[in-house]
């Protein structure tokens, strides 16, 4: 165990995320105390004052290291980012290590260099500024500063005060995933009530189509769960509601995450075709059948394939595929394995994620069984990764990261020229509302400007909001009412 001790309730979120950052296989806890627990591994203090903060560590050999900054409370970000660059400076000097990112552990590195290249900054100022006031790696800061650059060529077209997006929940899967914790429920348990469901989504998506009529709707996600254990009737019922209830004159992207390979059939993409939409994901996640088996995917490597193939002769244009780096005993040479077999079947996009343990999945509660297989990412696998993605024509479009990620690294989306995912892209940048229907769904509303970004979300278990329906838009509308 790993204690952080703080005199005052300031920045407790961002202290464990950055010790967390350097010690991910360590409980971390912070607390307001002056007490300490007995046994713990570390402990670290810190001291703010009036006018300076001040840190040190101490292990059962005595102190390891300290230091102190002086600090402008009225300037509570430059006060976290003072801090941040303390604690890190002093657990890299002790573990001898750095981190590609440096301080920085929020999601959405990106968002820092667009903001700074649309205030006018050059790419060198703002790989500059990263570098200086995150820490973050040469390497890191110039790949922000590319994928910000790409994602305003994309999104030049989307209108952020006016357009809004639509994303659509299907919690149901063929099977729950190791690492997963989205929501999500395996379909043999709910086939009884998938209809109950569809009533209950069509009724949030007619409503959120009458709400909104007045603005121009840009794209269209349908996610989960596994959107493709629908049946063809469902589908087509879903898709004629979306295409029939919401005006599709300023449509740019419409995708629907197949996902897993065992949910797709002929007829299923047919019905897709049928609507017009052509742009999918195929998410095998490693091409290692061995690896399939210990995360709970019930299908194979050679179904990923067929599915692949089917897809593409049946005429569909964009094929997303994901992968996952660090699943349990995968070392390198089985992600480059998973990497020629893409190669080979040559995607239109591809997004490599690092393994992020997150507390409600299954590889959480097994962590220690799992850790002992092996949880491997390192950045020789990362950069492989994006060398065979360089080879199949696919450049970086969008980044995102996650806490207590494998190797401290990032997820990353490749695409060829003109396939970037347009919804990837906004849900990570924050920069447009996306209106979310379905269990679990969370709908974001952008304050005019991008001031603020207010969150209005559903019920999580599918009974519930099959029941709560109602409930669930009258939420909304208060929330509308009070921000719109």
């Amino acid at each position: 165990m790993i204690e952080v001790i703080v005199n005052r309730p300031s920045f407790e979120y961002d202290i464990h995320s950055l010790v967390k950052a350097f010690f991910p296989r360590e409980n971390v806890t912070v607390r307001v105390r002056e007490d300490f627990i007995e046994e713990t591994k570390l402990r670290m203090t810190v001291v703010f004052t009036d006018e300076t903060v001040s840190t040190e560590l101490l292990t059962d050999a005595g102190a390891a290291g300290n230091g102190r900054r002086a600090i402008d409370y009225a300037d509570r970000k430059e006060t976290k980012n003072h801090l941040k660059r303390l604690i890190y400076s002093i657990l890299s000097e002790y573990t001898g290590q750095t981190l590609p990112w440096g301080t920085l552990t929020g999601i959405r590195p990106t968002k820092i260099a667009m903001q700074l290249l649309e205030a006018g900054e050059s790419c060198g100022q703002t790989e500059k500024y990263m570098r200086k006031t995150y820490l973050t790696s040469r390497e890191k800061a110039a790949l922000s500063v590319m994928i910000a650059e790409r994602e305003r060529h994309v999104l030049r077209n989307i209108d952020y005060e006016n357009g809004y997006s639509l994303y659509v929940g299907i919690p149901f899967c063929p099977s729950t995933c190791l690492y997963c914790s989205f929501t999500s429920y395996p379909l043999s348990l709910w086939e009884k009530r998938v209809d109950e469901y569809m009533d209950a989504l069509c009724k949030e998506l007619d409503y959120l189509s009458e709400r909104f009529s007045g603005k121009k709707l840009n794209t269209v996600y349908i996610g989960g769960g596994t959107p493709t254990t629908l049946s063809p009737g469902r589908m087509d019922r879903l898709l004629h509601k979306i295409q029939t209830g919401f005006d599709m004159s300023y449509l740019q992207e419409f995708t629907v995450e197949a996902g897993r390979p065992d949910s797709i059939t002929e007829e299923k993409l047919q019905t897709l075709l049928d609507h017009g939409i052509d742009r999918i994901s195929i998410n095998p996640q490693t091409m290692k059948d061995e690896t399939l088996r210990i995360i709970g995917r019930h299908h194979t490597a050679a179904q990923t394939k067929e599915a692949y193939a089917l897809a593409r002769t049946m005429g569909f244009r964009h094929i997303n595929m994901d992968l996952i780096i660090g699943l349990p005993g995968e070392k390198y040479e089985d992600v480059e394995h998973t990497m020629q077999e893409l190669s080979a079947m040559a995607p239109d996009s591809v997004t490599i994620h690092s393994l992020a343990v997150k507390r409600a999945a299954r590889l959480n509660l097994f962590k220690e069984k799992y850790e002992e297989m092996g949880l491997e990412n390192n950045i020789q696998i990362m950069d492989m990764t994006a060398g065979y993605c360089a080879e199949m024509g696919l450049s970086p479009y969008y980044l995102y990261r996650q806490k207590n990620m494998a190797g401290n690294f990032e997820n990353v989306g490749y695409a060829k020229v003109d396939k970037a995912g347009i919804y990837n892209i906004l849900i990570m940048e924050e920069k447009q509302t996306i209106l979310a229907a379905g269990a679990g769904a969370a709908t974001k509303y952008v304050c005019p400007g991008g001031a603020r970004i207010e969150r209005v979300e559903n019920v999580k278990d599918v009974g519930q909001y099959i029941d709560r329906i109602d409930e669930m838009i009258q939420r909304k509308e208060r929330f509308f009412a009070e921000y719109l």
